[in-house]
């Protein structure tokens, strides 16, 4: 089965720029939907982007839109998020995850149809 593992989190200042990174192991990245959420304390985890099997859909959740950006490296079996002009309201803990079904890539965001969590990199965004 699948596993996902995050990391590239850590304490940066507002307005810098930030990759994270997640490594799949046990099966490959392109049969899943994949995806990366986020969650404060005492808050529920939210779905800020996904993406299809295919590459060619996407989801932002609109708080993250045009700041955010999921990508893929099949060869390296590996999803990135790209998160640039951070704000402390980006510090979170990151989660990458993957689904095998999902009926649309807003879906398993936004009701977080996932399969397979990673166990999270957090993100401290401050001065």
């Amino acid at each position: 089965q699948l596993q996902l593992v995050e990391s590239g989190g850590g304490l940066v200042q507002p307005g810098e720029s930030l990759r994270l990174s997640c490594s799949a192991s046990g099966s490959t990245l392109n049969e899943y939907a994949t995806g990366w959420f986020r969650q404060v304390p005492g808050q529920e985890r939210e779905g800020i982007t996904c993406v299809d099997s295919a590459d060619d859909d996407f989801y932002y959740a609109e708080s993250v839109k045009d700041r955010f950006t999921i990508s893929r490296d099949i060869a390296k079996n590996t999803v990135y998020l790209q998160i640039d002009k951070l704000t402390p309201e980006d510090t979170a803990v990151y989660y990458c995850a993957a689904a095998s079904v999902v009926s649309t890539i807003r879906t398993m965001c936004t009701r977080k149809w996932v399969d397979y969590w990673g166990r999270g990199t957090q993100v401290t965004v401050s001065s």
